[in-house]
C-alpha cells in the first residue's frame, strides 16, 4: 500500500474514534457521522485507485 494510502487510513481511524468519542460526550450528531463516512468512502476510493 503507498504511503499516501497509508496515511489516509490512519487519518479514517482516528476520526472513527474522534466521532465515537464525540458522541458519547456530546450526543450523537447526524453531521459528524455524514462527514466520517464521506472521508472513509474516499479512503475506499483511494485504495482502490492505488491498486489498479
Amino acid at each position: 500500500m503507498p504511503r499516501s494510502a497509508r496515511t489516509m487510513a490512519v487519518c479514517t481511524v482516528c476520526g472513527l474514534v474522534a466521532a465515537t468519542v464525540y458522541s458519547v460526550a456530546f450526543g450523537g450528531n447526524g453531521l459528524v457521522w455524514f462527514l466520517w463516512s464521506v472521508l472513509a468512502l474516499a479512503t475506499v476510493g483511494v485504495m482502490t485507485a492505488r491498486r489498479v
